[in-house]
Protein backbone atom coordinates (compact mmCIF):
# COMPACT_ATOMS: atom_id res chain seq x y z
CA UNK A 1 0.00 0.00 0.00
CA UNK A 2 3.21 2.33 0.48
CA UNK A 3 2.92 2.44 -3.74
CA UNK A 4 -0.22 3.86 -3.75
CA UNK A 5 0.11 6.19 -1.16
CA UNK A 6 3.32 7.36 -2.33
CA UNK A 7 1.51 7.65 -6.25
CA UNK A 8 -1.40 9.52 -4.70
CA UNK A 9 0.80 11.92 -3.06
CA UNK A 10 2.82 12.93 -6.35
CA UNK A 11 -0.45 13.12 -7.99
CA UNK A 12 -2.02 15.60 -5.34
CA UNK A 13 1.28 17.81 -5.35
CA UNK A 14 1.17 17.61 -9.77
CA UNK A 15 -2.36 18.67 -9.66
CA UNK A 16 -1.61 21.25 -6.71
CA UNK A 17 1.38 22.84 -8.50
CA UNK A 18 -0.68 22.68 -12.12
CA UNK A 19 -3.18 24.86 -9.97
CA UNK A 20 -0.73 27.87 -9.10
CA UNK A 21 0.99 28.25 -12.36
CA UNK A 22 -2.67 28.62 -13.75
CA UNK A 23 -3.79 30.48 -11.87
CA UNK A 24 -0.57 32.96 -11.96
CA UNK A 25 -1.15 33.40 -15.28
CA UNK A 26 -4.89 33.93 -15.04
CA UNK A 27 -3.89 36.43 -12.41
CA UNK A 28 -0.93 38.06 -14.86
CA UNK A 29 -2.93 38.08 -17.84
CA UNK A 30 -5.28 40.22 -16.39
CA UNK A 31 -3.24 42.11 -14.91
CA UNK A 32 -1.37 43.46 -18.28
CA UNK A 33 -4.97 43.57 -19.60
CA UNK A 34 -6.03 46.19 -16.98
CA UNK A 35 -2.73 48.24 -17.37
CA UNK A 36 -3.03 48.35 -21.18
CA UNK A 37 -6.29 49.49 -21.16
CA UNK A 38 -5.72 51.92 -18.42
CA UNK A 39 -2.60 53.58 -19.81
CA UNK A 40 -2.76 53.09 -23.62
CA UNK A 41 -6.22 53.05 -24.72
CA UNK A 42 -7.08 52.95 -28.42
CA UNK A 43 -8.20 56.19 -30.21
CA UNK A 44 -12.41 55.53 -31.25
CA UNK A 45 -12.75 58.64 -32.62
CA UNK A 46 -10.16 57.85 -35.96
CA UNK A 47 -12.39 54.36 -36.57
CA UNK A 48 -16.03 56.52 -35.62
CA UNK A 49 -15.25 59.49 -38.47
CA UNK A 50 -14.01 56.26 -41.16
CA UNK A 51 -17.27 54.84 -40.51
CA UNK A 52 -19.20 57.81 -40.88
CA UNK A 53 -17.63 58.32 -44.41
CA UNK A 54 -17.66 55.16 -45.62
CA UNK A 55 -21.64 54.95 -44.39
CA UNK A 56 -22.86 57.26 -47.53
CA UNK A 57 -25.63 54.87 -48.29
CA UNK A 58 -26.63 55.36 -44.42
CA UNK A 59 -28.42 58.31 -42.98
CA UNK A 60 -25.95 59.99 -40.93
CA UNK A 61 -28.38 60.52 -38.01
CA UNK A 62 -28.79 56.79 -38.58
CA UNK A 63 -24.72 56.08 -38.01
CA UNK A 64 -24.47 58.39 -35.60
CA UNK A 65 -27.23 56.22 -33.53
CA UNK A 66 -25.53 52.89 -34.08
CA UNK A 67 -22.30 54.48 -33.19
CA UNK A 68 -24.09 55.89 -29.75
CA UNK A 69 -26.04 53.07 -28.93
CA UNK A 70 -22.38 50.51 -29.27
CA UNK A 71 -20.56 53.01 -27.09
CA UNK A 72 -23.59 52.88 -24.42
CA UNK A 73 -24.01 48.93 -24.33
CA UNK A 74 -19.95 48.09 -24.48
CA UNK A 75 -19.61 50.99 -21.37
CA UNK A 76 -17.23 52.61 -24.25
CA UNK A 77 -15.03 49.41 -25.03
CA UNK A 78 -16.80 48.49 -28.03
CA UNK A 79 -15.91 49.85 -31.50
CA UNK A 80 -17.78 50.56 -34.87
CA UNK A 81 -15.81 49.42 -37.70
CA UNK A 82 -18.13 48.82 -40.43
CA UNK A 83 -21.92 49.04 -41.61
CA UNK A 84 -23.38 47.05 -44.09
CA UNK A 85 -27.01 46.44 -45.33
CA UNK A 86 -28.39 43.58 -45.96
Amino acid sequence: MSDLGFALQLMGIGMITVFLILSLVVLIGNLIIRFVNKYLPEEVSKKVQQVTIQATDFNRKKVVAIVSAVKIVTEGKGQVTKIEKL
